[in-house]
């Protein structure tokens, strides 16, 4: 007989009407078909909660008013869920995935881990003591072009690391739209809900897991600038940041939510003794590689020259773009393949590879660390880990 493959059954906390990412997660899980969204607590309000369940094909009897009844009640079903998504403002991370976790219910938590560093130990304590798989759904680092980069390092085609520039560049906070009532705006510039980094948490953690992701160099200590350009901003706007890594490799890291003419610049060069690469966000099907002495070459996603490790994770022909939404799809897929292996008490397969709880709390402890140097005139900080 031919095994049947059955999707996952996926539930989400938060995600409900109006909620971007929520969208995101519910596209990228059902890329490669191995999950299906059959139970959620979608919204604090529960007339907003059971209209999106409604919209979504949830059933009205898994639609939930809160996320500690949905984890015991899917928790005591023969049909519970396998996996929640968790897709809620930074300062309810944990306390929604903590019930879950106590359950055996595996998590796929969306980026940063949580809005304070104390919280993010206590995550990963919650995570270190549940038979649970955690995943953070660092999305960039499922890019088949980002896992080529990271390869090559690896295997020394660059030779040892000496620089690392990272930059992640927005304009859409560049007026003071949090005041006008913009949904997006208003939680990541309230300390409250998104925590004591602004754009530095927002989008420098993804800048930064780039780097660490694709180098493999551990950060020794850092210098931060952060400032609030716009006039009554509680959080930072634009963050500069010197980065000192083990080995002797030294870094920069810019992010900014209020550089004019940028949309979503996120952009990562990396330079070894050998050669140097070269990754623009925007362009995330070419891979820019210089060997010292010789003329640039471009590596196109799925093209001559791609290695095993893109390969793996690329779903189209070359030429035919992937982007943002495959780039959740990979990590919601390489987690899918945990889960199944899980199941069936066997081991992961070899090359399964997805952002988890020590990138978590890493990039909390990043922007913590910011923080600490920026409001110390940009003293050298090391990392609270």
């Amino acid at each position: 007989m031919i095994a049947v493959h059955k999707r996952l059954r996926l539930g989400m906390v938060g995600g409900g009407q109006g909620a971007f990412i929520g969208a995101v997660h519910r596209i990228a899980s059902r890329i490669d078909d191995e999950y299906e969204l059959v139970a959620g607590c979608f919204s604090s309000s529960p007339e907003r909660g059971a209209a999106s369940a409604a919209e979504l094909g949830v059933e009205a009897d898994r639609a939930y008013n809160s996320f500690e009844t949905m984890a015991e009640a899917e928790a005591a079903r023969d049909d519970g869920i396998d996996a929640v998504a968790i897709v809620t403002p930074n300062h309810l991370h944990f306390p929604a995935a903590k019930p879950f976790l106590e359950r055996g219910i595996h998590v796929i938590c969306d980026k940063p881990l949580t809005a304070m560093l104390d919280e993010a130990k206590a995550y990963k304590a919650a995570v270190e003591q549940s038979a649970s798989i955690f995943a953070l759904t660092h999305n960039y680092s499922g890019y088949p072009l980002i896992r080529q980069a990271r390869a090559m390092v690896e295997s020394g085609q660059l030779g040892a690391i000496r620089v690392v520039q990272a930059e992640y560049p927005q304009d859409w906070l560049t007026e003071d739209v949090e005041s006008e009532g913009q949904k997006q705006a208003s939680w990541r510039t309230d300390p409250a809900q998104s925590g004591v980094g602004g754009c530095i948490g927002d989008i420098g953690t993804h800048a930064y897991q780039l780097a660490r992701f694709v180098t493999g160099l551990k950060l020794e200590r850092l210098r931060a600038d952060l400032q609030s350009f716009v006039p009554g901003r509680r959080l930072d706007d634009n963050a500069h940041v010197i980065l000192q890594f083990a080995g002797g490799a030294r870094g920069m890291l810019w992010s900014s939510q209020v550089a004019v003419g940028h949309e979503n610049s996120l952009r990562l060069r990396v330079y070894g003794e050998k050669a140097g690469i070269e990754w623009a966000q925007e362009n995330p099907n070419q891979l820019w590689y210089t060997p010292f002495g010789q003329p640039k070459q471009l590596l196109t996603r799925g093209g001559a020259g791609t290695n095993e490790a893109a390969e793996r994770v690329t779903r189209i022909p070359a030429g035919h773009p992937e982007g943002y939404l495959e780039g959740f799809a990979t990590i919601y897929s390489e987690v899918a393949k945990a889960i199944r292996a899980t199941k069936a008490g066997e081991a992961v397969p070899e090359g399964v590879l997805f952002p988890g709880i020590e990138d978590g709390i890493e990039g909390v402890a990043f922007v913590d660390a910011c923080v600490r140097s920026s409001n110390d005139d940009g003293a050298w900080v090391s990392l609270d880990l």
